[in-house]
């Protein structure tokens, strides 16, 4: 059944969209990206092309008295034969700032690909309606939460009443880059990735530019970073540096500062949070690169190792102890000229003692349950008073 409705927009506008940087026009409506087409092109990377087109915190954003809405989508999502199904993506409505429904989504593109052979199998489903009904009459502010792990093409928007742009928010603007644990990683929602969780407690507005495995220091994310108007900025960075064994403790060091300078460059004087990795056993003292635990995967689970040598650290090979330690000097060297720099250590959001309560499982992404204690611990260190990015 669908809306007998007065209002479609096919498909929705850039002024209903917030948290992408583009829209790109497809065959089925738009696609919201989370980096500049340029940028893109120029990792050539499938990983960073996969990572920054799941639209994480991306919403569409309007006022309406409408009683239903409705947003038809196509996914497309990628599986792994033999191993367990990653969850299905959720769309949400958050109504005057209130979560009102969690729908998950279905249909659309499914790849599969086999890790065996290297193959791919490819099969189309229809479009998913997500239907919302029943909302009060009332002028409202509505935000429909896109899902942060699935490539999501926008084709049309309905609702039974007119609908208008809402006009800004007033918060604060937070831009935070990151790697797949600010993308979402084991997240099951996309209001409680931890980013969407400290935005909420903090009263700002996110814009989330993490990305899965991609967060490497480019200087095309940091051209981006430095071209968007933010309020706020925080960058966590260093395991993916890790455990794509990426680079020496020299390299990495100039890259950091390469980093930050681009940054400034366009927000000079914006309060700017690094913040280091959490706690990761398997990288804490045993370089990269990462790679699949074979042993886990013959049992159909999804686990990571390290596979690099401890002894190489003596030569640069980068640790997550290592890269604290240098993102620590290098916010002290910088701070004699940046008073707006500040650091946060990785470990007051998930400790070792946090790891014990909560297993990562996967031994490299947290779970469900410690997006919601890392999105509430930044939440009070960095928007809570005396923090970094308090106002």
């Amino acid at each position: 059944m669908t809306i007998n409705s007065r209002i479609k927009i096919s498909p929705p506008t850039a002024d209903l969209i917030r948290g992408a940087q583009e829209l790109e026009r497809t065959e089925h409506g738009v696609l919201p990206h989370r980096l500049p087409a340029l940028a893109v092109r120029q990792s050539a990377d499938p990983q960073l092309r996969l990572a920054e087109a799941q639209p994480s915190g991306v919403r569409v954003v309007f006022r309406t008295t409408a009683t239903t809405i409705e947003l038809d989508t196509v996914r497309s999502r990628t599986t792994y034969a033999g191993l367990p199904a990653r969850p299905d993506g959720v769309i949400e409505l958050v109504v005057d700032g209130l979560l009102v429904e969690s729908i998950t989504t279905a249909g659309g593109v499914t790849t599969t690909v086999s890790m065996a052979t290297g193959t791919a199998t490819v099969e189309e489903g229809p479009v998913w309606t997500s239907r919302f009904t029943g909302l009060a009459p009332d002028a409202k502010n509505v935000e429909i939460w896109l899902p942060h792990n699935e490539i999501t093409e926008l084709r049309e928007l309905r609702a039974s009443a007119p609908i208008h742009a809402a006009e800004p928010s007033g918060r604060p603007v937070w831009v935070h880059h990151g790697s797949s644990i600010s993308h979402g990683s084991n997240a099951l929602r996309p209001t409680e990735t931890w980013p969407a969780r400290a935005a909420r407690l903090g009263e700002v507005e996110l814009i989330n530019r993490g990305f899965g495995g991609s967060a490497l220091l480019d200087q095309f994310t940091a051209r981006a970073l430095r071209d968007t108007p933010a309020d706020l900025i925080s960058l966590k960075l260093g395991i993916n540096v890790v455990n794509t064994d990426l680079m020496r403790l020299r390299a990495f060091r100039s890259a950091l500062h390469g980093f930050l300078d681009t940054v400034r460059d366009g927000h000079p004087e914006t309060p700017l949070l690094l913040i280091s990795p959490i706690f990761c056993g398997i990288h804490e003292d045993t370089p990269g690169p990462g790679a699949f635990d074979t042993d886990a995967l013959a049992a159909g689970e999804l686990r990571f190792r390290a596979t690099g040598d401890p002894a190489a650290v003596a030569a640069g090979a980068l640790t997550l102890r290592v890269i604290r330690e240098e993102m620590r000097r290098v916010v002290a060297e910088r701070a004699e000229t940046d008073a707006h720099l500040h650091y946060l250590d990785g470990l007051e959001l998930f400790a070792e003692a946090d790891e014990l309560l909560h297993p990562l499982p996967d031994a490299l992404h947290p779970d469900a349950a410690s997006h919601v204690l890392i999105g509430d611990r930044f939440a009070a260190l960095a928007f809570g008073p005396g923090g970094a990015l308090s106002s």
